[in-house]
């Protein structure tokens, strides 16, 4: 078979080809979100974390991350469908370890949704009360991002690329003016490179500041979630893959470095401390000036959605994928005829997202403190699970077809195995800490195991029930 007839089976009927490198890149970075690091992650870390080693963080997890994509791009023409990550564990793990693997990362995406959903309708709650006063429940805020990100969800993917492509630019520039400015103006007392030390990243938690990094990093995997929808996937989407972990690395390690020094290095930690929520607001207000406060503060709220937006992508397309392999209701693996989008997946990732969301406010939770806290830790713990099996997955696949190089099928996967088994081990270690309670801890971590046990369960009554679909999927 030519590779043209193999790619022209792959591809879903009804999804158009339309996603080059710079797309993918767009919708990767923007779930990245670039603004909500700098303004919420990153003092996180310098008040918790270990202090003024926040950029070493942001370049050890880069590295580690460059690493897994080695052997992740290296299988990708070897994936021939869209599920990403339990794809590839499914591929070299086994088919029971892949829906585990699928059931995992439904969960963690739904959760980080949930946590981000939440303070996007904080963010504009606080919008709405700095320029008129008028104070709204952030859940009426979260709604209507919901209700919006379901509408672009309906429409044909490059839509969302467009608006996302908008939205990352106007953030991404809001933060390098705060950071250019910052170096032009020597800082608050004198560039300093002590944060760029080793001495630094030793000093406080740095277990917790390298957890804190991997939740900045959350979204770079999803590369592979558009393969059904890129121009050329095989080259495409490893391509998109490296530029989007460089490109992170590079734009998180530079605005903390930059931060600090904006700071001052002797009271950065102190001050990030004291008031995490306005250190970012006001370096922009310090060295632009006012305007600039208000505008990041509206960039905040966009912020937020565009990172949504890319995530209830990512769902709809695992839905879809399964759908189309007959895992799930082969409904969800319908496009629509005018769209050419999964939108039977998008509805229904909309309605379990709404109906989740609606529970916490009920329940009188704080959209902060208590759901992104509490959900964004347990997705960051789902995440690195996740990155773990597929390292796994890659070195076991290479092991047995012997198609990759040492570098690419061996040594790679098996170094950022290694970096990743150890942040798991740091990430339970602390994870106490990351949801901020006990119970809470507890309640997550059940609901994590739960996901791919489930997965797990389900792949013998799959070969019972329907054994021709479970033998599509080996």
């Amino acid at each position: 078979m030519s590779q043209r007839e193999d790619r022209a089976q792959e591809v879903p009927v009804g999804l158009d080809r339309t996603l080059g490198v710079p797309q993918i890149v767009f919708m990767v970075v923007a779930m990245a979100a670039p603004l909500t690091v700098f303004a919420g992650l990153i003092p996180l870390m310098l008040g918790s974390g270990n202090s003024i080693g926040t950029p070493v963080d942001f370049v050890l997890v880069g590295i580690v991350l460059v690493l897994f994509t080695v052997g992740y791009s290296a299988m990708t023409p070897e994936v021939r469908n869209a599920g990403a990550f339990y794809s590839y564990v499914q591929r070299g793990l086994g088919t029971g370890a892949g829906l585990g693997a699928a059931a995992l990362a439904l969960v963690t995406y739904a959760l980080l949704i949930v946590a981000v959903s939440a303070y996007l309708g904080a963010a504009a709650r606080n919008v709405l009360v700095t320029f008129s006063g008028v104070s709204v429940p952030w859940w009426c805020f979260a709604a209507a991002g919901l209700a919006a990100i379901g509408y672009l969800g309906n429409r044909n993917v490059e839509v969302s690329a467009r608006v996302l492509g908008a939205l990352l630019i106007a953030e991404v520039a809001i933060v390098a003016l705060v950071d250019l400015t910052i170096v032009l103006r020597g800082g608050d007392n004198g560039l300093s490179a002590q944060p760029l030390t080793w001495d630094a990243f030793t000093t406080g938690a740095a277990g917790t500041g390298i957890m804190f990094a991997v939740f900045g990093f959350v979204g770079f995997e999803t590369t592979a979630v558009f393969r059904s929808e890129a121009k050329d996937p095989d080259r495409t989407i490893p391509k998109a893959t490296y530029i989007a972990v460089v490109l992170i690395a590079l734009i998180y390690a530079f605005s903390s470095w930059a931060m600090i020094n904006g700071l001052g290095v002797a009271r950065a930690v102190d001050l990030a401390a004291d008031d995490p929520e306005g250190l970012a607001p006001g370096l922009a207000t310090r060295y632009l000036s006012q305007a600039a406060h208000d505008v990041m503060q509206v960039l905040l709220v966009t912020s937020f959605f565009a990172c949504v937006l890319t995530a209830h992508n990512v769902v709809a397309r695992y839905l879809f994928a399964l759908g189309r392999q007959g895992a799930l209701p082969v409904s969800l693996g319908s496009a629509h005829p005018t769209h050419r989008s999964p939108h039977v997946a998008s509805l229904l990732t909309s309605g379990v997202i709404g109906t989740l969301l609606a529970a916490t406010a009920i329940a009188g939770l704080d959209p902060v403190v208590e759901i992104y806290a509490w959900f964004g830790g347990a997705g960051t713990l789902g995440l690195i699970v996740l990155l773990a099996l597929t390292s796994a997955a890659i070195v076991v696949h290479f092991r047995k077809a012997g198609t990759a190089t040492a570098w690419t099928g061996t040594v790679a996967p098996v170094l950022s195995l290694a970096a990743l088994g150890a942040i798991l081990v740091l990430v339970i270690g602390n994870f106490e800490l990351l949801i901020g309670s006990r119970t809470g801890a507890y309640v997550f971590l059940a609901v994590i195991a739960g996901a791919f046990a489930c997965g797990l369960a389900w792949a013998p009554l799959l070969r019972r029930r329907r054994p021709q679909t479970y033998a599509a999927l080996e």
